[in-house]
């Protein structure tokens, strides 16, 4: 199977690290015109540099603030004049948060909401027109296993999240009519280096090798997935050999599900036996 996606004019948001630079790169290798975005401008342009060299047929970066619903449409609009339409969007730009009943504020949790519901939204809003008009087109929407299965823990993300999926469901339904193709993915544990920190939260004496066995229990897979697992699904729903799929939620997760559930008092479990065993007596000697 071949998937051919040369000269495919592709927009990849949040693409200056982590699973969007991965999608980029995909696209990149595949011939495709990329244009990517972030916040930083600096980062962006580095990232720029290397699809490149990797064989894009062209590419775009800018720094973009996906609550600017004016800098949103101003962006796709510079790509449309550019390359003439827009053929694929993948909307990953956006992030976790934490937070419990007891802890978040209700602004907080628009602040996240309107970063990425709405970030969301407002790419998909902005692109549409072009995709209508030559009545083709592929939406990807990344999202979080949060987001199909709660957790009991990171309002905001599950909350959130829940909202896009469903977002992306909807807009499956509504556009497909005009032969525009939406899906979601939803990521499980994609080591993307944001493990390194949730490890460096753990007390002193806890090995990486404890601690990655603690998380990776509830993954029936027995590893995390890399970024480009996701970008090679990316892929395949941007190509005609997934012309028929729409309104499709596909979890990227190793086989979790409900074990995701679990996961937060596994890992308070975890921490409190570690920092129990760092404060013991240490044994006495004859």
């Amino acid at each position: 199977m071949h998937i051919n996606l040369k000269d495919k004019r592709v927009i990849v948001t949040g693409a200056s690290r982590g699973i969007g630079r991965a999608i980029a790169r995909a696209f990149a290798a595949e011939g495709a015109r990329v244009a990517i975005c972030a916040r930083t401008l600096a980062d962006v342009s580095t990232a720029a540099e290397e699809l490149k060299a990797r064989g894009a047929a062209d590419v775009i970066g800018r720094a973009v603030d996906v609550t600017d619903t004016a800098g949103v449409k101003h962006f796709v609009e510079e790509i449309a004049a550019a390359w003439g339409g827009v053929d694929v969007l993948v909307n990953n730009a956006g992030q976790g948060r934490g937070g419990n009943l007891d802890t978040l504020t209700p602004e907080q949790i628009l602040e996240h909401a309107n970063v990425l519901q709405m970030g969301h939204f407002r790419f998909v809003q902005a692109v549409v027109p072009h995709m209508r008009k030559q009545r083709w087109g592929r939406i990807i929407e990344i999202n979080a296993l949060a987001g199909v299965v709660p957790t009991p823990d990171g309002i905001p993300s599950v909350v959130n999240r829940a909202a896009c999926v469903a977002m992306s469901k909807s807009l499956g339904m509504s556009l497909a009519k005009d032969n525009i193709l939406v899906n979601t993915l939803n990521m499980g544990w994609i080591d993307t280096g944001q493990w390194d920190r949730h490890y460096r939260e753990m007390p002193p004496g806890c090995t990486r090798e404890e601690f990655d066995a603690m998380v990776l229990k509830v993954v029936p897979i027995g590893r995390f997935g890399k970024p480009e697992d996701v970008a090679g699904m990316a892929l395949f729903l941007s190509s005609e050999y997934a012309s028929f799929i729409s309104a499709a939620s596909i979890d990227i997760a190793g086989g979790m599900g409900g074990q995701i559930a679990y996961y937060p008092t596994l890992k308070r479990d975890f921490h409190d036996a570690v920092q129990a065993r760092g404060e013991a007596p240490a044994a006495q000697t004859a």
